[in-house]
């Protein structure tokens, strides 16, 4: 009986080893994603922060609108924005997301081709103009629906708390450049990441996220004359 018992908890022991073995390295691995610090490059060109990704290549496309959506339980504002003196852009604005420990508002802009942008502002349900001025289309429920599946072409989080340089420095590393814009603004540029960080010292701080490949569209605003 005895040999019985201890035969059948060896056989036990060997079936539980793996399961044991893969919860193991699971509670040893550190988190990959979620911190606005852990982007992470899959493929040349690409990146990924939040546990969405920017930049579409074969083995891995962009992720969408409703990706994004699992990052809070709200349902964003979703409009077309038509600034005065730029192009039209979708975007999608989530008032509070949660980030671990940290919290802070999200807006994505999503990739829509020009033609396309156009015939969901002439489609749209109404207009509207935001406070700063920008005149803003909300969609009709059909064109709604299609933004879900929408990918996503940049990314911008406005943390509830407040960066210093210390803090940048710190958790982003050396930028590759640095370009101060008016009195307020610094950004800190990290072409490697597709990532800006703009440090603002009289107001809230942006991190703003474009593929690598991109990154032309967040530098060549800042040094144009």
């Amino acid at each position: 009986m005895k040999y019985f018992l201890a035969l059948l908890a060896l056989i036990i022991l060997a079936l539980l080893a793996p399961l044991l073995f893969v919860s193991e390295k699971q509670a040893q691995a550190p988190a990959t994603h979620g911190m606005p610090w852990q982007i992470e490059t899959p493929a040349a060109g690409q990146s990924q922060v939040f546990g969405l990704v920017l930049g579409t290549t074969p083995a891995l496309p962009a992720s969408s609108l409703a990706d994004a959506r699992r990052l809070s339980r709200e349902t964003p504002k979703l409009a077309l924005v038509a600034p005065a003196d730029d192009a039209l852009s979708l975007e999608a604005y989530f008032e509070t997301i949660a980030l671990g420990p940290l919290s802070g508002k999200l807006l994505v802009t999503l990739d829509v081709a020009p033609a396309e942008l156009q015939a969901m502002r002439e489609r749209a349900a109404k207009s509207d103009y935001m406070s700063t001025g920008t005149k803003q289309f909300l969609l009709n429920e059909a064109d709604r629906t299609r933004a879900e599946s929408l990918p996503l072409r940049a990314i911008a989080f406005i943390p509830s708390g407040s960066l210093d340089e210390a803090v940048i420095l710190q958790r982003f590393g050396t930028p590759a450049e640095r370009i101060r814009q008016g009195e307020t603004l610094e950004h800190f540029l990290y072409p490697e990441k597709g990532l800006d960080v703009v440090l603002d010292s009289k107001g809230k701080e942006v991190l703003q996220y474009v593929a690598p490949a991109q990154f032309a569209r967040l530098r060549e605003p800042l040094i144009a004359k």
